[in-house]
């Protein structure tokens, strides 16, 4: 097979490098790969929420948050709230696969996920990583007791995506022993209860800058609760500061590395959305099907319908792909981390910072694969889909913040493209030689392939070639626009989309290629079904995306040429995807949940 990827078998790899590197599949993370204690945690936090969140919801939709504090603090009594907390403050110093299970698991209820993510995530990691000594043994084992609920104060009404554009002021005061700070953040989860936020301000309007605000301080308060599309169990207030006192020892961090602290939780916080979303999918096909088998038209139940199934077996061809790539991303980030000393919280997030891209892709592709699960549960629920009576109406409105949580992802998209090539342009990853290398062979006269019989031959080639696709588009764009890429979002948003579906395509296949060779016949055999499926219906995509991005940069004899060479990247027979389609849908039929539970 003609490439122009490096093979490596290192499992420590870096961010970004997928495009560029094809790694074995035997070192790629997979949930195949859980050991027993990662089974029991997610079985443990899969019964809290079952036994004691779900219960609950209708009282938390009366916005009751005494009711959501305590069942925080049954979950933190668990552990499900101190996982990335230090042994030493009290926490559990898990490995970031066991983060993600959680994540996953408490998804049952994207209210409580929300603020479960809001709590043992954004509001507590920032101290983790940047708080003194004294912060963290002053905070840290009441965040991850519950005994302190908590929140992240950085979106204001008017910087939205642009951060750095916050009002908010802070200014010592003449004693120099308090920050006094002025403005308002809006959108805060948890803030109608939290006792604790970690507030963005600018000292003297300039310095970008992180604080640990505590409710008990003169001057904080909280605005009634917004009145939200969905996410009706989950506390979202604007965080008043009318001359709010904060002693100087709560400064978070560095004067004006605000924007260090704020950005790189957010990266951390995206990974666990991804998985969180990735939980929100496996539940939301349990209902469907469960509804779908329990539906009868013209007397026979609808799941027996063809065009029922084939939403079905959809379903889970997405939802495979985002669970491979959410935990292949763990476990690169885990594999990174075990070559370091975790002791050094700033090591520890550097380490997941090397994955920021793929914390990207994770992020859009899975919050948009959501949406397009929750859009079909409701279909097949028909109009009582549209009735407020059955939970398909509450996922569907549930799943919609996804995509503007943690960065939109417009945004996002942005982010993917552009650290690339940053990253190419310093020398750290090095994607110009390949895409040099890349253009000879566009250039040079096509070689004979021969046949392989290698399991799922056909898949891995065009794996191999939408990377190809990918670099191809990257370079010519760098060529074409140099430093006024910046300025081409659509021409970047097309390169991320391709990226994006590269990574997802190669962790489904490699995925289902590691477990042919485990022994688990009828795991492979489904894995094997749903990655042919998802590269069946990539290929097309992906060269829509490229048509686009190409034709966007260069024309004429040039763009004949690529084109050309577009089509040779894009050549894949089309496989039945209706017969597969129907054969995992009726595992789903038969299991009632998605085929790989």
């Amino acid at each position: 097979m003609s490439t122009v990827l490096d093979k490596s078998a290192d499992a420590v790899s870096k961010g970004g490098s997928f495009l560029i590197e094809e790694h074995a599949p035997a070192t790629i993370f997979t949930p195949e790969d859980f050991t027993d204690e990662h089974r029991m945690i997610g079985e443990m936090a899969e019964e809290f929420v079952a036994n004691e969140v779900l219960p609950a919801e209708p009282e938390l939709e009366k916005k009751n948050w005494k009711v959501l504090v305590e069942l925080l603090r049954k979950g933190a009594s668990l552990g499900l709230l101190s996982m990335d907390i230090p042994e030493e403050y009290g926490g559990l110093a898990l490995d970031k696969v066991s983060s993600l299970i959680v994540s996953e698991k408490v998804a049952a209820s994207a209210s409580f996920a929300t603020t479960h993510g809001a709590q043992a995530g954004i509001g507590t990691l920032p101290i983790v990583y940047f708080g003194t000594e004294e912060q963290k043994k002053k905070y840290l084992p009441r965040l991850g007791s519950a005994e302190l609920p908590s929140a992240y104060a950085l979106t204001e009404s008017g910087s939205g995506s642009d951060a750095l554009a916050a009002k908010t002021r802070a200014v010592l005061n003449e004693a120099g022993t308090h920050y006094i700070l002025n403005g308002e953040k809006m959108w805060i989860t948890n803030g109608g209860f939290a006792d604790l936020f970690i507030v963005f301000a600018k000292i003297d309007g300039e310095h970008f800058s992180a604080f640990i605000v505590e409710r008990a301080f003169p001057g904080v308060s909280t605005a009634p609760e917004e009145h939200k599309m969905g996410l009706q169990s989950s506390s979202t207030v604007a965080v008043r500061l009318d001359n709010a006192e904060v002693p100087v020892e709560n400064l978070l961090g560095e004067i004006g590395k605000g924007a260090k602290i704020a950005f790189n939780i957010l990266n951390i916080g995206r990974f666990k959305l991804g998985a969180s979303v990735c939980g929100g999918a496996k539940y939301a096909l349990r209902s469907a099907v469960a509804y779908a088998k329990d539906r009868k038209q013209f007397n026979v139940p609808i799941a027996s319908f063809g065009l029922v199934q084939e939403k079905l077996g959809e379903i889970a061809v997405r939802t495979y792909a985002a669970e491979s790539m959410v935990y292949r991303t763990a476990g690169m980030i885990d594999g990174l981390l075990a070559t370091i000393d975790k002791s050094d919280p700033m090591a520890v997030l550097q380490s997941i910072e090397e994955y920021a891209i793929e914390c990207s892709i994770v992020k859009v592709w899975n919050s948009e694969m959501i949406d397009y699960v929750v859009d079909e549960e409701v279909q097949i629920y028909g109009g009582n889909g549209y009735s407020k009576d059955y939970p398909a109406e509450k996922h569907y409105r549930d799943a919609r913040i996804n995509r503007i949580f943690e960065g939109t992802n417009e945004i996002n998209r942005l982010i993917i493209s552009s650290q690339l090539l940053k990253r190419a342009m310093k020398g750290t990853l090095p994607l110009m030689p390949a895409v040099q290398k890349l253009m000879g062979e566009v250039m040079a006269f096509p070689e004979l392939e021969e046949e392989s019989d290698e399991v799922l031959a056909a898949e891995r080639k065009a794996v191999v070639n939408a990377k190809k696709i990918a670099l191809m588009v990257s370079g010519v764009a760098v060529q074409k626009f140099r430093d006024a890429l910046k300025d081409e979002q659509e021409v970047l948003a097309l390169g991320s989309n391709i990226i994006m579906q590269v990574y997802a395509m190669e962790c489904a296949v490699q995925r289902a290629v590691k477990l042919a060779s485990s022994g688990s016949t009828d795991r492979a055999s489904v894995a094997a079904e749903m990655a042919r499926v998802f590269v069946n219906d990539s290929v097309p995509m992906v060269e829509a995306w490229a048509k686009s991005a190409l034709a966007a940069t260069v024309e004429g004899d040039e763009l004949r040429t690529l084109l050309a060479a577009l089509r040779r990247f894009t050549k894949y027979t089309p496989i039945n995807t209706v017969a597969l389609r129907r054969s995992i849908a009726a595992r789903v039929i038969e299991t009632e949940r998605y085929p790989l539970s």
